[in-house]
């Protein structure tokens, strides 16, 4: 969610991360993570030329001990099977590079995040069809709707290569549990598609049980080399400005090829030797995603708290950034263009922004997206106040 103000005629957004004040407490005490020291190991006659363009060793070496600790040991996580992107956009772009031609298709459980549609659709070529999971079902996955958006593919000639999954999702904001995943891989297994796991939020999940697909793929019941897990820091530590994200897959093929895409999209030496320094302090990691996840589960129940109140009802959910609301009683009509006049009627009467259900390719029109980190808590509860004063008044 942002919420605006009129300032000389200037709307005006707020951007503050949630956690943004431990990594710069971290880094007062660490000064040697940003300065270049000689003699040091990553001096600077060391990191000002050309490095691997896919991750320097340092790097890689503690995101994969990161990962394991992470996905709870599931399977270990081997530092030369990590590629380093700039950001996870640019692992997903090039998976979709990998896999598939253009005009071939990946299958995406709808709600999704709609940043998928510039991540793998606009250079690639690669068309998303979105799998329907009505909100009465929780938002579950059937294979009954996978079925059936992998049969129109089919019938618009488009070849599916892959199934891409996020846990916990954006919009819905609830992690797939192993179940769910299980079924996944066993529709891909058996169309002969590959799996992509975007688990960006896997730290962020404040309640409940986060399962990765790799904890899955341990029962050795599937192929890991048709199972490819993206992740980032943009989220789960709140520095997208640092554009790193990774791809970790065991297919050689895949690997290779991503290594020599990631020419263009190379996560600066600068940036790579800062974060060896911090993923060295464990202890730090591990009270900060602590810290992190405590900040956003109270940021959450200060949203179902108005939502109550004012009688507003939201998709289930314990992870990630966002709460999924349900506005479709406030529409005119079950339409797209109904609930475009309800979001602007947010926007520029009540000055709050929310993402509507049909940037989210999703058909049940009237459900609205919102993001409760990327505000102070001050200004949170001034927005949230806004929109149920505005909600009420609505329902009259």
């Amino acid at each position: 969610m942002m919420f605006g103000r009129q300032t000389n005629s200037c709307y005006t957004t707020f951007h503050i991360q949630l956690s943004l004040d431990l990594l710069q407490d971290w880094l007062s005490h660490h000064p040697e993570a940003s300065m270049w020291n000689e003699g040091e190991e990553f001096s600077l006659v060391d990191m000002a030329p050309y490095q691997y363009t896919h991750g320097i060793p340092a790097l890689k070496a503690v995101l994969s001990d990161f990962l394991g600790n992470l996905m709870k040991g599931s399977l270990p996580f081997y530092a030369d099977n990590i590629v380093v992107t700039a950001g996870a956009t640019a692992a997903l772009e090039i998976l979709a590079f990998c896999l598939g031609d253009a005009g071939d298709s990946f299958l995406v459980p709808s709600p999704y995040y709609p940043g998928f549609d510039r991540d793998i659709k606009w250079k690639s070529g690669i068309q998303l069809v979105p799998v329907y999971c009505p909100s009465h079902e929780g938002f579950k996955i059937s294979k009954r709707a996978l079925e059936k958006a992998y049969n129109q593919s089919q019938r618009e000639g488009s070849r599916v290569r892959a199934v891409l999954i996020t846990t916990p999702g954006n919009p819905v904001g609830s992690t797939l549990d192993a179940e769910t995943i299980q079924g996944v891989l066993d529709f891909a297994r058996k169309k002969g598609v590959h799996v992509i796991s975007d688990e960006i939020y896997a730290a962020s999940v404040f309640k409940g049980e986060f399962v990765s697909a790799s904890q899955i793929l341990a029962s050795g019941d599937y192929d890991p080399d048709f199972v490819h897990i993206v992740y980032g820091l943009s989220k789960d530590f709140g520095i997208p400005g640092f554009r790193v994200g990774l791809l970790y897959s065991t297919n050689e093929k895949i690997l290779a090829a991503a290594r020599n895409l990631t020419r263009f999209c190379t996560v600066s030496s600068y940036t790579q030797k800062l974060l060896v320094h911090l993923f060295k302090d464990k202890g730090f990691i591990e009270r900060f995603l602590e810290e992190n996840r405590q900040r956003l589960k109270n940021r959450h129940e200060t949203v179902l708290k108005h939502l109550e109140m004012a009688k507003i009802s939201c998709a289930d959910s314990n992870g990630g950034l966002y709460v999924f609301v349900d506005l479709r009683h406030l529409l005119t009509s079950s339409s797209v263009e109904a609930e475009n006049d309800l979001w602007k009627k947010l926007l520029y009467e009540v000055k709050v922004s929310l993402s509507p259900a049909s940037a989210c390719h999703y058909p049940e029109s009237g459900w609205f997206r919102l993001c409760f980190a990327n505000l102070d808590d001050l200004t949170l509860v001034v927005a949230l106040e806004r929109l149920c004063s505005f909600i009420k008044a609505m329902k009259k």
